[in-house]
Formats: C-alpha cells, sequence, structure tokens
C-alpha cells in the first residue's frame, strides 16, 4: 500500500450530517459543533471563512473549505458581518439572543434558512461526525484550514451533492455519506501533490529512493517484528546509511517512526466497536494487551479503555498543533 492510499482510505462518513442553506445578505453563522472536520461549498454567492487562528479565506462558488476541527469558526457573507445564529454541539442552531430556530428555520430536506428559501447565498456543507471517520493520521496532517478553488473534478462533484441532498429516498444516507468522501479525497489529493503546500515530511518521503520503500514496508507490515537492521536488508541498503536517510527525510528515526506509526493505527482500531485490546495489540505489532496499553497510556496519557469510551475531539488532535490557512493554486 502506497502512502497515499493509506492516507486517503480514512475517511468513510457514516450518517454524516449534511445540510443545504440558503441566506439573504447580511448574514453570519458561528460554528461550535467542535466536528473533527467539515466540508463547505459555495453553490451561489461568495463567502468569508473566519477561523479564530487562522487567516481568513473567500470562498466562491464552487470552491471547497475544509475546516478541521475542534477550533470554531465563522462563515459569512463579509468579514464584518456579526454573528447572527451560532451553530452548538449535535448541530442545534441558536440566535445570539438564545432562541432555539433549528426547527424553526428549516425549508425541507436537508434545507434551512431563511423563510423564503430564496436568498442570494445557497451553501452545501458536511460534517464528519466523529474522528474514527477520518483517522488520526489524516487528522494530525491536515491545516486548520484548506481551500480548494473550484475546479472541473469538483464541480461535477459539488453539482451532484447539491442535486441528492434534497432528496428523501432508500439508501440516501448512504449516497450522501459517499458523495461527501469523494469530495474530501479530492480536496486532500490536490493538496498532498502541491508543491510547498504543506503535506507532511512522511508522504513526500515515499518518493525517496531509500525512504521510500522503507515506508510502505512499515505501513503494510506494522505487526512484523521490525528492527533497523531486517528494514535495512529488505530495502537492500545497509544499517546505518538507512538510519542516517530516514531520519534525514522523515525527522525520525525508523522505529521511533514505527512506534508512532503503530500507536495511530491502534487509535483507530480501538474505535472498532468489536475490537479488543488483544486483538489490537496483535494486529499493530505489540506482544500483549497488557505492552500495548503501557506504550498507550505513556504517549497517550490514557489506557487504551479510556480512549474506547470517550469521545472528545480535542483528544483526537495534537495539543498545540499550529494553526493554517492553505490556498491551493491548482486546479485538477
Amino acid at each position: 500500500m502506497d502512502a497515499l492510499t493509506g492516507l486517503l482510505e480514512g475517511p468513510k462518513a457514516r450518517g454524516a450530517f449534511l445540510i443545504k442553506s440558503v441566506f439573504s445578505p447580511p448574514w453570519a453563522l458561528r460554528v461550535e459543533d467542535r466536528a473533527p472536520i467539515s466540508l463547505v461549498t459555495m453553490v451561489r454567492g461568495d463567502a468569508w471563512v473566519l477561523p479564530d487562528r487562522s487567516t481568513p479565506a473567500l470562498l466562491r462558488p464552487g470552491d471547497v473549505a475544509v475546516l478541521r476541527g475542534p477550533d470554531p469558526y465563522t462563515i459569512a457573507d463579509a468579514q464584518d458581518t456579526g454573528v447572527q445564529i451560532v451553530v452548538g454541539p449535535e448541530q442545534r442552531c441558536n440566535t445570539t439572543e438564545g432562541e432555539d430556530v433549528t426547527d424553526t428555520m428549516a425549508l425541507g430536506v436537508r434545507t434551512w434558512g431563511d423563510e423564503l428559501g430564496q436568498g442570494s447565498s445557497v451553501m452545501l456543507s458536511g460534517t464528519y461526525q466523529a474522528p474514527s471517520e477520518i483517522g488520526r493520521r489524516l487528522l494530525n496532517a491536515l491545516p486548520t484550514l484548506l481551500v480548494r478553488p473550484a475546479g472541473a473534478e469538483d464541480n461535477a462533484l459539488v453539482a451532484l451533492l447539491a442535486e441528492e441532498i434534497g432528496r428523501d429516498e432508500p439508501g440516501q444516507e448512504l449516497v450522501l455519506d459517499r458523495l461527501l468522501d469523494l469530495l474530501f479525497v479530492s480536496v486532500l489529493r490536490t493538496w498532498l501533490a502541491e508543491p510547498g503546500a504543506g503535506a507532511p515530511a512522511w508522504y513526500r518521503a515515499q518518493s525517496d529512493a531509500t525512504v521510500g520503500p522503507a515506508l510502505r514496508l512499515l505501513h503494510d507490515n506494522p505487526g512484523q517484528a521490525w528492527t533497523v537492521e531486517s528494514l535495512a536488508r529488505k530495502v537492500g541498503v545497509s544499517r546505518a546509511g538507512l538510519a542516517r536517510r530516514f531520519t534525514a527525510v522523515v525527522g525520525e528515526p525508523p522505529m521511533a517512526y514505527l512506534a508512532t506509526w503503530r500507536l495511530t493505527l491502534a487509535a483507530d482500531l480501538l474505535r472498532e466497536p468489536d475490537a479488543t485490546v488483544a486483538t489490537v495489540a496483535r494486529r499493530v505489532g505489540y506482544s500483549s494487551a497488557f505492552a500495548l496499553s503501557a506504550a498507550f497510556k505513556r504517549v497517550r496519557g490514557m489506557s487504551p479503555q479510556e480512549y474506547r469510551t470517550t469521545r472528545a475531539t480535542e483528544q483526537e488532535l495534537p495539543a498545540g498543533t499550529p494553526a493554517q490557512t492553505i490556498v491551493l493554486t491548482t486546479t485538477t
């Protein structure tokens, strides 16, 4: 499995929250739902995305914004428009005076906003409900705000999403989940391919003649009892040569990378309802449930069992991750 496939196979929405919002200016939404990932695209009209801790970005029709939680953000027709509605957990919507307008502003199937539904701004938004639907590795790699300008590939997906979002047919939730995944992956693929866009070092390293094969071996077989020597032998280089090159390109030694990779996989696997700590330990290369528990608690500050029962989104993101806004300049 190459690094791109390993990264992009993660997004799997399950009952994602998707809605079409219709507004007449001036309008501004404050989003405090703490969702791990949200996608926003404009069908009609422009909008400003205003994260609390990164640079604002203008969205034009067809542009797609990916916002990484749990930090709040504002979306508005203009940067100076005052917030009118706050979107909280479970997508409950209240005015700034505290009035719940979740139901009173409903305009039909997955449609919400101005009473007549004829506003000059039409926005589609999709929200992943749980961090386990994306995966820690992808969440950790993403900037706070990622914007992809409109392109032919995305336009087709956005048009299809706009068409399907208002339908109420059998299996519609599954259709919308997969459309959201496709749009998300499309944006991510462009971001990862963009020179200087900030893709993680371990992803860029896949093209290195020495480190790339080593990474694929670690990704494909995390449960194997790897040593630097055995890994170097598989790659066909010396132990010292692999250690030096791997550390220079990825930023950490091979076995440190493997330890992080194993715990990242364990964190995702522990979200599976039928998984046990013992089975997860075996799959990611630990000799026992006790060994995994000790390593997990040392790194994450909680036991695997405690981790399984918490859905605190902020614990799914690395503390102190710098806020970033990335606007891609190319389209595919």
